[in-house]
Order: C-alpha cells, then sequence, then structure tokens
C-alpha cells in the first residue's frame, strides 16, 4: 500500500519504494525512516554500500551533503516506509533541542550511523504508528485529520529519536574536539550557541562571541549545511515562535517579552514574513 500527502508518504511496495526515490527523496528536503521487516536492502550512502537487514531501522535525515545512491534488495525484502518533509522535520528537531540541548550532536551521529538493530517493543511501535497513519491517510479529508496526521507523524518522529538517543551517546565536548577541521568546529559552536540563545537574531551577535565575522560564520555555516547563519537563527525564532502560539495561550504581548522582540509590530511583522500569517491568524489555524 502506497499513500500520501503533501508532507508525509508511507508505502510497504517496492514500487512505492523507487516512485518515493526517483520523485521526493532528494538530498535535503525530506527524512526518511525504513524498516526492514525480512530479507535486506543495499543502499549507497554516504560514500559507501550499506546493508539494512530483518530487525533494522534506517533513518535517513535531510542532508545537503549526500545523495543516495545504487541500490538492490533481496527477493525476500519486505518493509515499512515513513518519509516527512524537511519543514515537520525541522519542527520536529527544534522541539527536541528544547528537551536536549546535545540534539545536533546526535544528529551528526546518526548520519554518520544510521542504521540502529530495534528490540521488538520499538518495532511494535513503529508499526503501530504506520498502522495509525496508514488508517488516517485512507478517512475522508478534514480539518482535523490534517491536524491528526500532523501530530501522529510528530508522535512516531519523537519515538524515533527516543529510541536514537539511548544509542547516540554524544558527549558535546567530544563532538567539537572529533570536528575534522577547523569550520567545523566553528560550526559546532554556532549550533551550540544557538541553541543555548536562542533569542538571540543578530549574526553579528553569534560572530562577535566566536571572534570571526559575519560574513565568514554565515561562509561556514553555508558550506556545512547548506543554510546561511541568518537562515539557521530564522529557523530557531519560527520554531520558537509556533511553539507559544501552538501550545499556550499567553497573550501576544507576553510572547513578545519571552522572545525579547523589541515591540509587538514588530513581532507581527517578523511572524506574518516567515509564517504568511500574523500571529493571532497563526494561532486560529491551529
Amino acid at each position: 500500500m502506497t499513500l500520501s500527502t503533501d508532507y508525509i508518504f508511507l508505502t510497504d511496495e517496492l514500487e512505492g519504494f523507487k516512485t518515493c526515490r526517483e520523485q521526493r527523496s532528494t538530498a535535503s528536503n525530506t527524512m526518511t525512516v525504513i524498516l526492514c521487516k525480512k530479507g535486506h536492502i543495499d543502499v549507497y550512502y554516504h560514500g559507501e554500500m550499506i546493508r539494512i537487514s530483518a530487525g533494522d531501522l534506517w533513518v535517513r535525515l535531510p542532508d545537503f551533503k549526500y545523495e543516495l545512491g545504487p541500490y538492490k534488495y533481496s527477493d525476500d525484502f519486505v518493509f515499512r516506509q515513513v518519509t516527512i518533509s524537511a519543514e515537520i522535520f525541522s519542527q520536529i528537531m527544534f522541539d527536541h533541542m528544547r528537551v536536549d540541548p546535545n540534539w545536533w550532536q546526535k544528529q551528526e551521529y546518526v548520519k554518520s550511523n544510521p542504521i540502529f538493530h530495534i528490540n521488538k517493543i520499538s518495532e511494535e511501535f513503529f508499526d503501530t504508528y504506520f498502522h495509525m497513519l496508514t488508517l488516517q491517510l485512507q478517512d475522508k479529508p478534514t480539518k482535523m485529520r490534517i491536524q491528526i496526521l500532523d501530530l501522529l507523524a510528530h508522535g512516531a518522529s519523537m519515538e524515533m529519536l527516543n529510541y536514537m538517543d539511548k544509542m547516540a551517546l554524544i558527549d558535546p565536548e567530544e563532538a567539537k574536539r572529533a570536528a575534522s577541521n577547523h569550520s567545523d568546529y566553528i560550526f559546532h559552536l554556532f549550533m551550540q550557541m544557538l541553541q543555548e540563545n536562542p533569542h538571540k537574531r543578530e549574526v553579528q551577535w553569534f560572530a562577535q562571541k566566536l571572534n570571526i565575522t559575519p560574513k565568514y560564520l554565515s561562509e561556514i555555516c553555508k558550506q556545512r549545511s547548506g543554510k546561511s547563519a541568518g537562515e539557521w537563527i530564522a529557523d530557531v525564532t519560527v520554531a520558537e515562535i509556533k511553539h507559544y502560539l501552538r501550545n499556550t495561550a499567553l497573550p501576544i504581548n507576553e510572547v513578545v517579552k519571552i522572545l525579547e522582540f523589541p515591540n509587538a509590530s514588530f513581532f507581527c511583522q517578523y511572524t506574518k514574513k516567515h509564517t504568511g500569517l500574523t500571529p493571532n491568524k497563526f494561532r486560529k489555524t491551529q
């Protein structure tokens, strides 16, 4: 069965897998999770051929650097695949950063170690979410269904992250020391500072702390992740805005103070620029 919307794709069919590879699975715009139920599949990823076997969960995060290469599978290959848009993944990532400030280092770990052999309980969780998403995608489209799908996609992803957290036990200081060059080291420092200072919105502020120029910081970020420093700052800011508008009933003026915007007018302009809606209209849509 293969089912999809603009932001989520489910399949347990080889034709669906091939279609996703051809139409959706580019290097930077999706996150894909494949649970191998039987047999195996070999995929060329990050410069080498990797094998996903029965009981393995393969997690492919949005990645600016690496595209998928050739693949081949066994005759008895059985799998379940969930692919979500980078927009949903970004929201999940920033939500998770609130819980675990070291998530960026763990994300880098997952990119280098994308295969997890999961236990039966975790496999049952994945199967349950897959089944619920399948049922929702087959139901008649309604406003509530869209929100339910979004919540299920978040829940499934958070369940996966919960399992990966147990496996990717990364010391952030070790991650910085292991950076392969100066640019990697600066990028790791910037991401850590951004997590610790989500309300700072000036590239100049971060560059000054790192003793480099704003231009050089943006060049490093662009080279390392495909996004400039300003784009990363905007992503974190927008994620914070969405969090408070979605999950709290705080008056707009209180949100403005928490997020350290100079005034409500600038906050409204910023929100509309990055979401297409004013804060009040965005809150109503949620």
